[in-house]
């Protein structure tokens, strides 16, 4: 298939590409690097059709792009990503995720072409239950992102119902695994095990009694490409992770094994933290049989080891 990869330079998009390119099919990768690198696709840029340096609230770009190749399926992961930068700039997020996912669904109904949308488990309200967050778990917008996704994915919906476009909303977990910036504006993982190969403080926002699930990007990345290429989860929303959580605080322990080397620090926008994230994949596993293959101890280990050979310490 023709496939248009939006965010393609990304830490997720990355994956999404390789996994693409290794099952045969012809990649577009459309990236304006203001969160992705040029060097996350080296490895394999010779097989991309073509890296496109650009913004996909730029319209005109867009139009020529589409008029030029009749693209099958568009994976839509570019995006302001940062929660705490949301707050203090909604302006930049809202653009980019409500926006400019606007500017992507025009060009793909126009075109007949299917989306599959990222969004995030920073939708959700804190876990209740047990069991995990299902995908009717109440939501609760606590920052621009999150509000600002939330409108991108009723807008995906409405492309659904209105015109009979095939899409699907997808709502992975935290993702982590190598290719993540492990400086502030990375994932708590990768952020944890630099410090830790830095012999530095491992810092940790508020009481640390947080959980998070975190998903293996490959994981993360296997769910992205089956949404798109099955049709039984058209029109649906569909969450992945490890179906497992974690406080920060033994998160912490877990990576750097020494008590002595965590620190508690005053959380920035403490009004965004989710207490407690816990992802109930069963849909997933329903739809498309997906469900994720490496532990959390195997990802973390996979995760340090590149962070070493990367030289990122």
């Amino acid at each position: 298939m023709n496939i248009l990869l939006t965010g393609g330079a990304g830490f997720i998009g990355r994956a999404v590409a390789k996994r693409l390119l290794a099952d045969g099919h012809k990649v577009w990768a459309l990236d304006d690097l203001s969160n992705g690198r040029e060097e996350n696709i080296e490895e394999f840029r010779q097989d991309l059709q073509d890296f496109i340096l650009g913004d996909i609230k730029n319209e005109e770009l867009l139009e020529n792009l589409f008029n030029e190749i009749k693209f099958d399926i568009c994976y839509h992961l570019g995006a302001s990503i940062n929660v705490q930068d949301s707050i203090d700039d909604p302006r930049t997020t809202f653009n980019n995720d409500t926006v400019g996912t606007f500017y992507i669904l025009e060009q793909c109904r126009k075109h007949n072409v299917k989306v599959v949308f990222m969004s995030t488990c920073m939708v959700y309200d804190r876990c209740l239950d047990e069991n995990g967050i299902t995908e009717e778990h109440p939501i609760k917008p606590a920052s621009p992102y999150a509000g600002s996704k939330i409108a991108a994915e009723n807008m995906v919906l409405s492309y659904y119902h209105a015109y009979g476009l095939p899409t699907v909303v997808i709502r992975p977990f935290n993702t982590y695994g190598p290719f993540q910036k492990t400086g502030g504006e990375g994932g708590v993982v990768a952020i944890f095990i630099k410090k830790k190969l830095a012999g530095e403080t491992l810092s940790i926002y508020g009481d640390g009694t947080q959980t998070r699930d975190l998903l293996y990007v490959d994981d993360c990345a296997d769910f992205v490409v089956q949404a798109g290429y099955s049709d039984r989860v058209n029109g649906e929303i569909v969450n992945a992770g490890l179906g497992r959580d974690i406080s920060v605080n033994d998160l912490a322990m877990l990576v750097v094994e020494d008590s002595s080397r965590i620190e508690h620090v005053e959380h920035i926008h403490p009004q965004s933290e989710i207490q407690k994230l816990l992802c109930n994949f069963v849909k997933a596993k329903r739809l498309l049989d997906w469900e994720p293959k490496v532990s959390l101890e195997e990802g973390i280990r996979r995760t340090e080891e590149w962070i070493k050979t990367s030289h990122l310490i």
